[in-house]
C-alpha cells in the first residue's frame, strides 16, 4: 500500500483485517513510526481500533521502502498546480518506487485520483524502465469512493469501479478486492474508470453551485435560503444541497479541474460550476470584512472575529483545499481585525494559534461559522453570528 494517507492507510488497515499481509509505505518517518505502534495520525472513526488490531496481528506494517508483492496499491496525493493542471508527481514517484521490485504476474493498482491516460502512461513509464516486463505484469485503476467519517464502512461495503489495461488486468484486480470489498465490484476499461472518478465529483461540485449560487441570490432578495430549500425539497423530484463557505477535500474541489484542464472547449458547465464555488468563499470574506468594518466605525476599534472551523468539511481534521483556511487566510493578511481561529479537531497549526471554543466566544465580537462541526452546534441565532453553513438553525443572517 503506497501513500498511508487519508485512503491508504484505512485501506490498509481494512485488508489487514481481512487477514491479508500488508506493508504500508510512506515517505514521512513519523507516520511510518506512529503506525507500528498501532497509533494513527489522522482523525477517523474506528480507525486506530482496527489499525492497532492489526499491528498487533501481524499483518500490518509500515516502511519507508517499497518490498516486493502481489499486488501493489497506489494511494498518493494528486493535486493540480497553480494554473489548475494536474500534477501527478506523487503518482510517478510511486511508480519509480515500484519499478525495480516489480516481477512478472503482480499487480499495480492506481487509486489515486488522476486526468483521463494516467494509467496508460504510468504502464509506459514502467515499460521504458524495465522492457522485459511488457505484458507480463497487470495493471488497472480503481478509484476510491468513500465519505471521510465514514471511511472504513464504505471502504468495505461501496460498490467499485475497476478498469484494467487488459481483461485479464481487470479481472486480476476484481478477483484481489473481492477480498475485502462487499460491494459490488463494476468491470470496466483504465480511461472509462478514471473519468468515472472525476465525473462523480464534477457531479457534486455543480449541485453544490446552484446551492451556493443560490445563497448568495437568497442573502440580497432577504429571504433565508435553508428555509426555502428544505421547503423546496418537499417536491418529490427536488433535492437541492446545502450551502457552504465553499467547497473544499482532495476530491470535489480538484477534481473538475482534470477534466477542464483536458477538455477546455468541451467542459464550459463543469467550468462555470467551479468558479461558483470558488467565487462563494470570496463572497464569505467580503461579508466578513464588512462586518468587521461597520464594528470599527462603530466602537472606534478593530474587531475581534472568531473564525470557526478550518477543516473542508464537519467534524474531521482535514484540512486540503478548505475554503474555510482560505478564508482565514485572507483575513489575517488583510490585518484590519483580530482573529480568533477555531479548530477542534486540530491540535497544532503550523500557522496560527487554535483558540479554544469557549474563549473565543467569550471574546468575540463577530462570529463566523465557517465549518458546521457539532461544537458549533450549540450558537443560537443573534445580529454578530454570521453562519456560512447551515450550522444552526434559526439565522437572522443568510449564507
Amino acid at each position: 500500500m503506497i501513500g498511508l494517507g487519508y485512503i491508504g492507510l484505512p485501506t490498509a488497515a481494512v485488508m489487514s483485517n481481512k487477514g491479508i499481509n500488508v506493508l504500508g509505505i510512506d515517505v514521512v518517518q513519523e507516520v511510518v513510526d506512529t503506525i507500528n505502534q498501532g497509533k494513527i495520525h489522522i482523525v477517523e472513526p474506528g480507525l486506530e481500533d482496527l489499525v492497532n488490531a492489526s499491528v498487533q496481528a501481524g499483518n500490518l506494517q509500515a516502511s519507508l521502502k517499497v518490498e516486493s508483492a502481489p499486488t501493489y496499491l497506489i494511494a498518493v496525493p494528486s493535486p493540480f498546480k497553480c494554473n489548475y493542471v494536474p500534477d501527478l508527481k506523487y503518482v510517478e514517484s510511486a511508480i519509480d518506487a515500484i519499478i525495480p521490485v516489480l516481477e512478472q504476474g503482480q499487480l499495480v493498482v492506481i487509486e489515486s485520483t488522476s486526468p483521463v491516460n494516467t494509467t496508460e502512461w504510468m504502464y509506459d513509464r514502467i515499460i521504458k524502465a524495465r522492457p522485459e516486463l511488457e505484458d507480463k505484469f497487470f495493471m488497472a485503476y480503481c478509484p476510491e469512493r468513500v465519505l471521510p467519517g465514514n471511511v472504513i464502512f464504505e471502504l468495505e461495503n461501496n460498490d467499485r469501479v475497476i478498469g484494467g489495461l487488459t481483461e485479464e488486468s481487470t479481472k486480476r484486480a476484481q478477483a484481489f478486492y473481492a477480498n475485502f470489498v462487499n460491494g459490488e465490484l463494476h468491470a470496466t476499461n483504465s480511461r472509462t474508470a478514471e473519468m468515472c472518478k472525476l465525473v462523480e465529483n464534477a457531479s457534486r461540485d455543480s449541485q453544490i453551485a446552484f446551492a451556493n449560487e443560490l445563497s448568495m441570490i437568497c442573502d440580497t432578495a432577504e429571504i433565508n435560503v435553508y428555509e426555502l430549500i428544505e421547503l423546496t425539497n418537499k417536491h418529490p423530484r427536488v433535492n437541492i444541497l446545502q450551502p457552504g463557505t465553499g467547497v473544499g477535500g482532495h476530491c470535489i474541489a480538484v477534481d473538475p479541474w482534470f477534466i477542464v484542464s483536458a477538455y477546455p472547449e468541451q467542459a464550459k458547465f463543469v467550468k462555470q460550476a467551479r468558479e461558483i464555488n470558488n467565487y462563494k468563499t470570496d463572497w464569505v470574506i467580503e461579508r466578513i470584512k464588512s462586518a468587521a468594518l461597520e464594528f470599527q466605525v462603530e466602537k472606534d476599534r478593530p474587531a475581534k472575529i472568531a473564525c470557526l472551523g478550518l477543516a473542508f468539511k464537519p467534524d474531521i481534521d482535514d484540512l486540503r483545499e478548505s475554503p474555510a483556511v482560505k478564508v482565514v487566510d485572507s483575513l489575517s493578511k488583510w490585518g484590519k481585525a483580530e482573529l480568533l481561529v477555531v479548530e477542534p479537531n486540530v491540535h497544532e497549526h503550523k500557522k496560527y494559534d487554535l483558540v479554544a471554543f469557549d474563549q473565543a466566544m467569550n471574546d468575540a465580537d463577530i462570529v463566523a461559522i465557517l465549518v458546521a462541526h457539532k461544537e458549533f452546534k450549540v450558537l443560537d441565532s443573534a445580529k454578530n453570528v454570521f453562519d456560512f453553513c447551515g450550522a444552526i438553525k434559526k439565522q437572522l443572517v443568510n449564507a
